[in-house]
């Protein structure tokens, strides 16, 4: 009988450590600047897609490596940050015409909830502020690769992010009824994040 009870013990106490180490707690992880893309694309009077990047962005979320769960997930990117390789249209991209960077500096995206669609592709779901106005915005997501990076002792989460924002619904309506500047913006995200 004590035989039987310290066996017990014992492979309670092993599978007390085999969940330990299996199971990961959800973790911070924090969008490593120097490996941010934001990218999009505007379609110009039918001849060509203007193509563009903003240069400033930061974000975190939270993630569960072992369910692949992610939550709280934040990007904010300075709209003055917008380039495109030509000062004149940058500026005018930075106006009330089109981004109203003045007024409102800051286009934020917060998520709402998070759909698996497999093991490493989803559908996030959240809020779009851009101009002062804040409406749904679902982003397609794609994991990458995770883990500790080749060098460095960082352990590392990479992935890509594909979006169509449809500017009028956000109040920037500038040469959209001429189609002269494409409504629907296609965003492409490309980041590396970093566990804290």
């Amino acid at each position: 009988m004590i035989r039987f009870a310290a066996r017990a013990l014992l492979a309670s106490l092993l599978a007390v450590a085999v969940s330990k180490t299996t199971y990961a707690e959800p973790r911070r992880w924090r969008i490593d600047p120097e490996h941010f893309a934001i990218a999009f694309e505007a379609m110009h009077i039918g001849y060509s897609k203007v193509l563009g990047q903003f240069l400033k962005a930061e974000g975190e979320f939270v993630f569960d490596e072992t369910t692949r769960t992610l939550f709280d997930a934040e990007i904010r990117v300075d709209a003055r940050s917008v380039f495109t390789n030509h000062e004149a249209r940058d500026n005018h991209l930075r106006a009330a015409d089109f981004l109203d960077a003045e007024r409102h500096p800051i286009i934020s995206f917060k998520m709402t909830r998070a759909v698996p669609k497999s093991e490493t592709t989803g559908v996030v779901e959240g809020l779009l502020t851009f101009r002062g106005v804040t409406l749904p915005l679902s982003v397609d997501v794609t994991l990458n690769k995770i883990g500790r990076y080749p060098w460095g002792e960082n352990y590392v989460l990479g992935l890509s992010a594909r979006t169509v924002v449809k500017r009028s619904l956000w109040g920037s309506t500038y040469a959209v009824d001429n189609g002269w500047v494409a409504d629907e913006i296609p965003i492409q995200i490309e980041l590396e994040a970093i566990r804290e």
